[in-house]
């Protein structure tokens, strides 16, 4: 099994994607990137804390490769918005690709080109890529959200899903 960990706004719309995905042990809501352990979601919210909103994958690289992950990343994201994403605004909901290793790194930079040039987006991708940090998972009622709360999923979503529809169909 390898990690992965990737931030793209809210955490419950990230974690619906990846969790379809063969090959994927498990997915966790959580933060990172900050200097306050373990953080609480309501410390995070108040953009004191440094952290960002990201999720923690599990997965088998026999089965699913770290570069369909990106593929799967950038389609949940809007790589030209660095201040946030859709309706979650803030330095807690930017888009960052935390690498676990120098391979990992590596292949985020590729894929990171290749979006560039293939001139999907006018503006530039400002989708950051840095080294990962601690990852501290969520209080529980935030796993699975689009499982448990299906309904505010959908609104708390539905930007998100216009995106990709726009943009990556």
């Amino acid at each position: 099994m390898e990690r992965a960990i990737f931030a793209g706004g809210c955490f419950w719309c990230m974690v619906q994607p990846f969790d379809e995905q063969a090959g994927i042990h498990s997915v966790v809501s959580g933060y990172t990137g900050g200097h306050v352990k373990n953080p609480t979601y309501e410390q995070v919210k108040q953009h004191t804390t440094g952290h960002t909103e990201a999720v923690e994958i599990i997965f088998d690289p026999a089965v699913i490769s770290y570069e369909a992950l990106l593929e799967v990343y950038w389609q949940q994201t809007d790589p030209t918005d660095a201040f946030g994403q859709f309706e979650d605004r803030g330095d807690n909901y930017r888009p960052v690709i935390f690498y676990v290793t120098d391979e990992q790194r590596i292949t985020a930079e590729k894929s990171k080109e290749r979006l560039a040039n293939s001139q999907r987006f006018t503006d530039p991708i400002v989708t950051t890529i840095e080294a990962a940090q601690d990852f501290y998972p969520a209080e529980i009622y935030h796993q699975e959200y689009y499982k448990k709360d299906p309904e505010n999923f959908a609104r708390n979503h539905a930007k998100r899903a216009q995106f990709v529809e726009e943009n990556w169909r």
